[in-house]
């Protein structure tokens, strides 16, 4: 669909496979773009100060880029006793994640920016929410654990667990407003903050 006055381009920032499956659900018109930033903690800052300012940086990036745009950007931080727990990128960093998880409860800060660029390209009409979601694991044994690493190996998420997938059997619980907001995309306050933009999901118009 080519956007019109009424309809502004929609625009992924997000190199996730994950998030682009999410957003598809909608069954909106979307493209995807990646963001190019530094996506590094700073000295001192709260998890969800983290991911509110990266899911900020990468919806303006896009933004700057394809002025005009409605842009989405997200980030997650995952956090256990408030230290942040980042992408394994291994089978052995995954294992020792899973180990420390075992039996307790990580907090995960899944946050949304809707970056308005009709308002200004630059500025933006920014639109900012963190979801929290609290995750307890299960509390297996170090066979299983691996045992499930080597079946799914979640290396690219950050603790160890695709809950989508084979994961789910090693969480016990999951606490949270918002069901997809622990795969990365928060779809209950997207879909609001896409309503204020101007977005109606049941329009016919809309989907063609």
């Amino acid at each position: 669909m080519i956007p019109t006055s009424t309809t502004p381009r929609l625009i992924l920032a997000s190199s996730s496979a994950y998030r682009r499956e999410l957003l598809g659900r909608l069954q909106l018109p979307f493209d995807v773009m990646v963001p190019d930033i530094d996506e590094s903690a700073l000295p001192g800052e709260a998890p969800e100060a983290t991911a509110l300012r990266l899911a900020r940086a990468k919806a303006q990036a896009v933004a700057l880029r394809a002025p005009g745009s409605i842009v989405i950007g997200s980030d997650q931080v995952a956090t256990l006793d408030g230290e942040q727990i980042g992408k394994p990128g291994n089978h052995a960093n995954a294992l020792a994640q899973l180990q420390k998880m075992r039996g307790r409860s990580v907090v995960f800060h899944t946050a949304l920016c809707l970056w308005d660029g009709r308002a200004c390209a630059l500025t933006g009409g920014a639109h900012l929410e963190n979801i929290q979601t609290i995750v307890t694991f299960r509390d297996l044994p170090d066979a299983e654990l691996d045992a499930y690493l080597r079946i799914e190996q979640p290396y690219d998420c950050a603790g160890s667990a695709k809950n989508e997938g084979l994961g789910i059997a090693i969480l016990e619980r999951i606490d949270s407003t918002d069901p997809s907001a622990l795969t990365g995309l928060p779809l209950i306050a997207l879909t609001g903050m896409l309503r204020k933009a101007g977005f109606h999901f049941f329009s016919k118009a809309q989907h063609s």
